[in-house]
């Protein structure tokens, strides 16, 4: 055995906390895309309330960095280097994993925007933007749906933001999964970790300089976000003696809560930071909060208490079914919304019944679909990706 490593643990791995904070993550990015207002001052509660959900972009960059943890654990947990299975077996896994669903999402929103087009069409009915003010829109172009349909809807503003704009972080996640086996490891393999962790960085930052809009409609940076989670999961992992140290060396609890701060920091708009600053600092805490909580799971402890909520059954729960939560809310909330702005309500009422029903709604829809559309083509749901 080489001296510069351990024997690697042969234990099945159960990293519950990880579906619970992608449950917290996507009902959180929910109640972000409820629009409240009526067009009219909301109550001070719910400005105050509205005013933390300013944030859901920190909730997609845990989604990121979760996926680059998730798909480099395999990776670093067999020693070999390589995707288990292969490139081509590698790649139907994603697929199955991610496809479905998504291509079930966009046809039901095709389909919903046909049903209003044939209203407006053959009845009195005229789709209302103010009502329907959300993430869903029955107005795009035949350039919009090909873009969908070919998972390159993030490479303009103009088609990232038409039919589902949620979805625009699914074309995103999807093309790094190419770029993780076919470039991402073999820079790892070659050169370390702290190589293809600047390497990411590199190509992702870069274009935020010189195809500026490209770079904001793709998220560009979020390769370097994505190769934080390879980090974490070799700092975790790996079994080289150097890491090891550097595991057990580190107050990683800390550092999460630490960079979180710095992260909210940067974000503020008032700084005049560029955006991929402050998400990267969020990056690197959830980095650094995956490699804290792995320990207490490797160790065989509970998470401490304040952590103790992404472990709960039911945010678990959450978190099995929060790829279809993300996927279906837009629409959802959308038209939920519509059928309440023709009640007449108060302002009060109004933001108050959007919140409870869009999360109810969202929720169960989203659970429904679930058992329908991604369930069946999860080759072991009870493991994260």
């Amino acid at each position: 055995m080489n001296p510069l490593t351990e024997k690697p643990p042969r234990q099945k791995l159960h990293l519950h906390y990880l579906d619970g904070l992608r449950g917290i993550a996507a009902l959180y990015v929910v109640a972000v895309h409820i629009e409240p207002s009526l067009g009219e001052k909301l109550p001070t509660f719910w400005l105050l309330f509205k005013n933390t959900l300013r944030y859901g972009a920190f909730s997609v960059v845990i989604f990121i960095v979760l996926s680059g943890y998730v798909l480099m654990l395999p990776v670093t947990r067999s020693q070999s280097g390589f995707v288990s299975g292969g490139l081509l077996e590698y790649f139907k896994r994603r697929w199955r994993r991610i496809l479905p669903p998504y291509y079930a999402t966009l046809l039901a929103c095709l389909l919903l925007a046909f049903a209003i087009f044939l209203l407006e069409k053959f009845t009195t009915f005229q789709w209302d933007e103010v009502a329907g003010k959300g993430p869903f829109s029955p107005d795009f172009s035949l350039i919009d749906v090909l873009s969908h349909l070919f998972l390159v809807h993030n490479f303009a503003r103009s088609t990232s933001m038409t039919i589902n704009p949620p979805m625009w972080s699914v074309a995103t996640e999807w093309q790094l999964y190419f770029l993780f086996p076919l470039l991402l490891l073999p820079i790892w393999r070659r050169f370390g970790l702290l190589s293809v962790v600047i390497a990411g960085f590199s190509l992702g930052i870069l274009p935020f300089y010189i195809l500026h809009d490209f770079s904001m409609a793709t998220s560009s940076w979020f390769i370097g976000l994505f190769t934080l989670g390879m980090a974490a999961a070799e700092i975790g992992f790996s079994q080289k003696l150097q890491l090891i140290a550097l595991k057990k060396s580190l107050p990683w609890g800390i550092m999460a809560i630490t960079l979180t701060i710095v992260a909210f920091i940067t974000e503020w708009k008032r700084l005049g930071l560029p955006i991929w600053i402050g998400q990267s600092f969020f990056g690197a805490s959830a980095a650094c909060l995956f490699i804290y909580c792995t320990q207490f799971v490797i160790s065989g402890k509970k998470l401490p208490h304040v952590l103790g909520v992404v472990e709960h059954p039911w945010v678990i729960t959450l978190g099995a079914f929060s790829y279809s939560l993300y996927l279906t809310h837009g629409p959802v909330i959308t038209m939920l919304r519509y059928f309440l702005y023709t009640l007449n309500m108060t302002p009060f009422m109004f933001a108050t019944t959007s919140y409870l029903m869009g999360v109810v709604l969202s929720l169960l829809i989203a659970y429904w679909f679930y058992l329908i559309f991604e369930r069946p083509f999860m080759s072991n749901f009870n493991r994260c990706k």
